[in-house]
Order: structure tokens, then C-alpha cells, then sequence
């Protein structure tokens, strides 16, 4: 049994803890009362309460210090809430600082919309040199916290909730940053997915559509996108992104622009606001972000024109 993103995390943060001493784990109040990290290195543990904005200053004092803090709040208020200090201390001053945000996308469902970060991705990518990494299941997660904490870069991971997936299979020597191709058919369309839930509809279609490819990225800052945006433009002429956010700032809308030749269409959750509360499954379901609206759309794409 996999474990969720969140326990993968604080699992593979406790087990690097162990070997390097200059690893920190801040938290926002979020970690409960028998956190893991807490329970085997007590002195390098800081509950922080809700001061997501000071969090991130003290962090970037620390890091100037030696230290690799790691800090994890909600997505909204990560990305929200402390954007002018990720903006200063992350992207402008590039401090050692990783910001690790559970509950992307509507995986707060029942929390309602304070707590759904729709545009977490869209506010992080626009303050530059920060890696941005949606990783899907346990193995991704616990790869992605070790490049985080192996690299001098400053690192914004989103996570969902409770929800445990297995990763995809990837070769022992590829770090996240690759693409992960599969099944290359005849047809002209590639889905690409981004984070869990985006993944887990993307491999539904594969076993709907054969004839469809399918893209997995793992990093989706532009840095990231840059470097393999050949090899993903070499994969279909039309691509459809399948991500758990909106299309203002999404990855298929950095992606149209570029690859200006392709054709760029996204499967996302809207433009409207969410008033719906609910589990995360209802919530996705109200915003039209489903496995029954993305066949709609793959079938109007392999034969009419769709338009988005």
C-alpha cells in the first residue's frame, strides 16, 4: 500500500534528516500532535502557527545561515498568502528554501473555497528560478524531496491530501525532470498530465484510447519546461494537458506559447470560483474537471473540431 503525499514527504524528510544535519521542517501548524519528523529530531522540528509570511522570512534567514529548511503549509496560503516573501526571499534573492503545499487544486474540498488553490501554480511560476514540482504518488514524492533537498534552488512542491497513488514506472538513472512518454499510437493527440489527479484520468484514457499518447511531467516551472520542450513537441501535433487548476497561468497555456506551432488545448478546472464544498471527487465533479468531460472532449477532438 502506498503511502499519500503527505506521509511520503514527512517520511523521506525524517530519513534525509537523519544524514544531514542542516535539514529543517517548519510547519504551519498542519503536522498534528505525533509528527514524524518531530519525534526523531526535536531540535530541528519549529511549529510556526499561521504566519505563513514570517515562516517564509525566517526561512530565508536560516538558509542564509547553512541550514535547508523545509516548510509546508495549504497550497492557498502558501502561494497566497506569503507570495511577496516567496516573490523577494525565492525568486529574487534565489534563497535555499522549499516550500512543500499539500492540499493543491480542490483537495480541500470540504474546507470550501478559502482553502482551494486553483492558481497556486500560475502565482509560484510567475516569480522566476523557483523549481515547481507536482509529483504523482509515493515514489515521485519521495524523489522529488530528495532532489529538493540535494539542490541549492529554491523548490515550491504541491501535493493533494490523503489520497495515496502509485508513481509511474521511471529508469533508476532519470531524475523527475524527465518527461515520461507512453504508448505512442497513430493518432496526432498526446495527453500530457500534471500532479495526481491530472495522472490518474490520463491513465483511465490510455486504456480508453490506445491509439492516444501520454506525457507525464513531473516539474512544470518554465526552467523545467524549457529543457525538454523539443522532445515534448516532438510527441503529437495537438496536445491535451490535463491539469487540476485553472487555464489562466495553467501549463497548457505556457506550453502554447512555446511551442507556437503546436496545437495546445487544456482539460482544467474552469475560470468560475467554486462555491461547492464537498469531498474532493464531488468537488472535481462540479467543476466539470472528470473522467466523463474528458472523453467528451478526446472524442470531439479524434473527430470534430473542438472548441476551447
Amino acid at each position: 500500500m502506498s503511502l499519500s503525499g503527505r506521509e511520503s514527504y514527512r517520511d523521506e524528510l525524517t530519513k534525509l534528516a537523519s544524514i544531514d544535519e542542516r535539514i529543517l521542517c517548519l510547519e504551519a501548524d498542519l503536522g498534528g500532535s505525533n509528527h514524524q519528523f518531530e519525534a526523531n529530531h526535536p531540535n530541528r522540528f519549529f511549529n510556526m502557527g499561521i504566519a505563513e509570511m514570517a515562516s517564509i522570512d525566517i526561512a530565508a534567514g536560516l538558509s542564509e545561515g547553512g541550514h535547508i529548511p523545509f516548510f509546508s503549509t495549504f497550497a492557498s496560503f502558501a502561494s497566497l498568502r506569503s507570495a511577496e516573501s516567496m516573490k523577494l526571499a525565492m525568486g529574487y534573492m534565489e534563497k535555499n528554501i522549499k516550500v512543500v503545499a499539500p492540499y493543491g487544486g480542490v483537495s480541500g474540498g470540504w474546507f470550501g473555497t478559502t482553502h482551494h488553490a486553483l492558481e497556486d501554480i500560475a502565482i509560484v511560476r510567475s516569480f522566476q528560478k523557483i523549481k515547481i514540482a507536482c509529483p504523482h504518488g509515493e515514489e515521485d514524492t519521495r524523489k522529488v524531496v530528495r532532489e529538493a533537498a540535494n539542490s541549492n534552488k529554491p523548490y515550491y512542491i504541491r501535493l493533494s491530501r490523503n489520497d495515496s497513488y502509485e508513481s509511474l514506472d521511471r529508469a533508476l538513472d532519470h531524475d523527475c525532470s524527465h518527461p515520461l512518454f507512453h504508448y505512442k499510437g497513430e493518432s496526432d493527440l498526446c495527453l500530457i498530465s500534471i500532479g495526481e489527479q491530472g495522472t490518474v484520468l490520463c491513465k483511465e484514457m490510455e486504456s480508453l484510447y490506445p491509439d492516444v499518447s501520454h506525457i507525464h511531467l513531473c516539474y512544470v516551472d518554465y526552467e523545467s519546461l524549457q529543457d525538454h520542450i523539443t522532445e515534448i513537441g516532438n510527441a503529437a501535433e495537438r496536445l491535451l494537458v490535463v491539469e487540476e487548476h485553472r487555464l489562466s497561468g495553467g501549463t497548457a497555456s505556457l506550453l502554447s506559447i512555446l511551442m507556437p506551432e503546436k496545437k495546445v488545448y487544456s482539460h482544467d478546472c474552469g475560470e468560475d470560483w467554486p462555491i461547492y464544498g464537498g469531498t474532493h471527487q464531488e468537488t472535481l465533479e462540479y467543476l466539470g474537471f472528470s473522467s466523463n468531460v474528458l472523453r467528451e472532449k478526446i472524442d470531439s477532438m479524434k473527430g470534430k473540431k473542438l472548441s476551447i
